[in-house]
């Protein structure tokens, strides 16, 4: 079994900054992604930022120049550094995960039961 804790979320004012984290656990063979999705209400999950086994990231453009995506590989664990928060980054931010676990021969997308950020004045 692989499972995937977030903390961090809250809520802050415009311009403000909070870290979110996200742990995987479990039967872990290798990671290939990990990363962050948001979905507001009314509207889709959507990609926040990823970052592969070979360092490389991904941004939505929307958060691009605000948000910091990084990893420790030792303690399986990715950070979501979110700077100059506005009220339209308010949704529920779920980790996610491409992991290959012991046992199957191939990889999966896994999910965290997601965390509220609130940005409001």
């Amino acid at each position: 079994q692989v499972q995937l804790v977030e903390s961090g979320g809250g809520l802050v004012q415009p311009g403000g900054s909070l870290r979110l984290s996200c742990a995987a656990s479990g039967s872990i063979f290798s990671i290939y992604v990990m990363g962050w999705y948001r979905e507001a209400p009314g509207k889709e999950r959507e990609l926040v930022a990823t970052i592969s086994d070979n360092d490389s990231t991904n941004y939505a453009d929307s958060v691009k120049g605000r948000f910091t995506l990084s990893r420790d590989n030792a303690k399986k664990t990715v950070y979501l550094q979110m700077n100059s928060l506005k009220p339209e980054d308010t949704a529920v931010y779920y980790c996610y995960g491409f992991i290959k676990p012991y046992g199957l021969t191939y990889s999966t997308h896994y999910w965290g039961q997601g965390t509220q950020v609130t940005v409001s004045s």
